[in-house]
């Protein structure tokens, strides 16, 4: 006979069903680190502002559907276009040719902050070197702001290099949090096939 009501092993909570957790990661930066030696590629990062709303929603899926990205999902284009035109946000694409192919936020509205709102590249870019570039230009364009933080976060969603990729670069994690959230795969926000990484529970007939 199934138990609808197992007893869970010591430090075990169930996720209600629809919804998907993970850990969190968070990781700063007190101080910059010695200047990294970035590779040479035929590759720039170019400012995007409200004007490039289409460009950003676009690379914000291309980058963010394997990892859940959902943020910039689930809110409309004013407020996006807000967010490109904020004087204390600097959003980037990273092009490689025409192509779009990383996308990197920063964040300066805490006094003496940095956080790094979004960080990354498409699948077909990862492992070439354009992490690296596009970090050593995320550390530069931080620390020449008058900061004493550099700070963000990551979590069991993201690659599985993150962390290790994140502390080469000079950032100390410091805090775990667990997330439980909506799985956008079943709220519409993003395709089935979107992290096939992590598990898609299938909700029951009639379930909520």
């Amino acid at each position: 006979m199934h138990d609808n009501n197992p007893v869970l092993p010591e430090g075990y909570s169930p996720v209600p069903p629809g919804k998907v957790a993970n850990v969190v990661t968070f990781l700063e930066m007190r101080k910059r680190p010695e200047k990294s030696v970035s590779p040479e590629l035929p590759v720039s990062l170019v400012r995007l502002g409200p004007q490039n709303l289409d460009i950003y929603r676009r690379l914000f899926r291309d980058v963010g559907e394997d990892w859940l990205w959902v943020s910039m999902l689930e809110i409309g284009d004013d407020e996006v276009r807000g967010i490109l035109a904020h004087p204390s946000i600097e959003t980037y694409a990273l092009r490689d040719g025409d192509r779009d192919i990383g996308l990197l936020e920063l964040d300066f509205r805490v006094p003496g902050e940095c956080e790094v709102v979004y960080f990354g590249i498409v699948k077909d870019a990862i492992g070439k070197g354009t992490g690296r570039f596009l970090m050593n230009q995320a550390i530069a364009k931080a620390w020449a702001q008058p900061i004493e933080r550099f700070w963000l976060h990551t979590c069991t969603f993201d690659h599985p290099a993150a962390v290790g990729f994140y502390r080469r670069s000079g950032f100390t994690p410091y805090k775990l949090m667990v997330e439980i959230h909506d799985d956008p795969r079943l709220t519409g926000l993003l395709p089935k096939t979107a992290a096939p990484h992590i598990p898609l529970l299938e909700l029951a007939p009639g379930a909520e």
